[in-house]
């Protein structure tokens, strides 16, 4: 397919680590006295944290290598995403929807100025639509891109949005923080193809680009004409310091006040760091939910009960608490219950027992011969192999857990490590048995989730394609995407989320939570209800 590429980028996307140390700024004086009264007033105005690879060229309308963090402190959406999965205008001060779910009527702000001054209004909206639609299949991942049909300037700040059909995930997918954030007129190369480079970062953030060195460090100043409340501190400075270890050593030093994001550092050294009583530290709400992903395609994993055994089959709580050190809390559904329209799923909360396990299994004709250690069918072993991302310590002692447990009911299972990029191509592939997988996250869940059971290309559809339910299932999710009536909206994720869990394909394992750890002169941290948004709205520095 000609998105396949796109679809491949956004899988990587749930696996992207933020990172937000931060360090002093020194200055020159005459004297060593003036030296450091300078750079005590200079830190109370910048933070510095590192990052491990390079911002990027700061393209609002492509991916890597432009990191999600620095293009959301330059680049703005028409709609922000809030806590509790609220929509709220941002560019956009208001909009409305027509009945059959098709028109969106925005009206923009009036007093919104790019950073090289120029006005925001609906001429420049739509010439970033037209940028984003003349490489839509770039973009095809992102559901309602494909079904634009039509953009429209009503007026200097009025700008409608056709739909080829209804698609209600539309507004929550205005929120993300790419491809569809806004470039001013000066930042377009002249034939207007975004998707080949553009010649400056303008946008309408509370942060420019200042200072840029490739592979070292970027510097971004507070937009002093930013028409939202100015940010506390007047410069970010990023700096590219690839390793962990490095990271740390520059933080205990004093040299970064913030580490911040998921895996950012082991579960061991933030734990450690924390211990100590020298820090402050932050535990965001779950973010996304780490998942075992079985392939209904392969025989052994065929039917039902030896999905339910293999669930009630290992020790959640105890495996989470022993791998995560507490972190992360098992978790009794696929998708966290933040996320809209996930909190009513009724599905069975899988607890650990071994003899139901046990009974599964012999249900389904798997036993154990006498003097064996792995159960048979007809002949075959019950022997089944998980994939997993060598990089990742957590889904390495996680496979190694299942390992051990799953052998004590005769499973005899393999595991294997592999690169991220060879993970994502085989699931893609549908050469796998079982897979680690996380949920993207806000703003993209809970339709992205579901989205991806019903498209050629993800893995999904082969994780559900033994379902006994499986064409009632995708018909559900087609529509749930359509119905412009929010109660039925409601029923019908009720209804699929559960659906999905109990047929016991995709096993929840863990909330994923993001972790901020940092020096007491910080204050005011909070965390981005969007997965992927900066984190400085707000901080401050003593």
């Amino acid at each position: 397919m000609s998105n396949r590429k796109s679809k491949k980028r956004l899988l990587l996307m749930s696996v992207m680590f933020l990172i937000l140390p931060m360090t002093l700024l020194g200055c020159t004086s005459e004297s060593v006295e003036n030296d450091n009264a300078n750079a005590s007033s200079e830190s109370s105005k910048m933070i510095t944290f590192a990052w491990p690879r390079d911002i990027g060229e700061m393209n609002p309308h492509i991916y890597n290598p432009s990191q999600l963090f620095a293009q959301s402190m330059i680049y703005e959406p028409l709609v922000s995403y809030q806590d509790g999965g609220e929509l709220k205008p941002h560019l956009a001060e208001s909009w409305k929807i027509s009945e059959d779910g098709k028109e969106y009527l925005f009206k923009l702000r009036q007093d919104v100025k790019f950073s090289d001054g120029t006005s925001f209004n609906a001429d420049i909206v739509k010439k970033n639509f037209d940028a984003i639609l003349k490489n839509a299949d770039m973009h095809g991942w992102l559901g309602f891109i494909p079904k634009i049909n039509q953009t429209e300037v009503i007026d200097e700040y009025t700008f409608k949005l056709t739909l080829k059909e209804p698609y209600y995930p539309t507004i929550q997918e205005l929120a993300v923080v790419r491809p569809v954030r806004f470039l001013g007129e000066s930042g377009f190369p002249q034939d207007g193809d975004t998707s080949k480079g553009v010649e400056q970062p303008v946008g309408t953030g509370p942060w420019v680009l200042d200072e840029y060195k490739v592979d070292e460090f970027a510097v971004f100043k507070r937009n002093e004409d930013y028409w939202g409340e100015l940010p506390s501190v007047e410069k970010i400075k990023v700096k590219v310091i690839p390793d962990a270890e490095t990271r740390i050593l520059a933080f205990e030093k004093g040299d970064l006040d913030l580490v911040y994001g998921e895996g950012v550092i082991s579960i061991d050294t933030f734990k450690q760091l924390e211990s100590t009583g020298s820090y402050e530290t932050s535990i965001s709400e779950p973010v996304a939910t780490r998942q075992l992903v079985m392939n209904t395609n392969k025989e052994q994993l065929s039917d039902i009960r030896v999905r339910q055994a293999l669930h009630y089959g290992f020790n959640k709580q105890a495996m989470v608490d022993g791998v995560t050190s507490g972190l992360e809390e098992k978790a009794d559904f696929i998708l966290p219950t933040n996320l809209p329209y996930t909190s009513n799923v009724d599905a069975t909360k899988v607890e650990y027992n071994v003899e139901k396990a046990k009974q599964l299994l012999d249900e389904a004709g798997w036993k154990l011969p006498k003097g064996k250690n792995v159960r048979e069918k007809d002949g075959k072993p019950l022997e089944i192999e998980l994939m997993y991302n060598s990089a990742e310590v957590i889904q390495k002692t996680m496979a190694e857990t299942l390992q051990s447990e799953w052998s004590g009911l005769g499973v005899k299972l393999n595991i294997t490590g592999v690169e991220l990029t060879t993970q994502v191509e085989r699931f893609k592939a549908n050469e796998f048995d079982m897979n680690f997988y996380s949920n993207f996250g806000a703003p993209y869940d809970p339709h992205t989730f579901v989205n991806m059971m019903v498209t050629e290309g993800f893995g999904f559809r082969e994780v559900i394609s033994s379902y006994p339910n499986q064409e009632e299932l995708m018909n559900q999710i087609v529509e749930v995407q359509q119905t412009t009536d929010e109660n039925e909206r409601q029923q019908l994720y009720t209804v699929i989320l559960g659906s999905l869990q109990e047929q016991g394909s995709i096993v929840p394992i863990s909330y994923i939570k993001k972790i901020a750890i940092y020096q007491e002169n910080i204050s005011n941290f909070t965390f981005p209800a969007n997965r992927d948004e900066h984190p400085f709205t707000g901080i401050t520095v003593k």
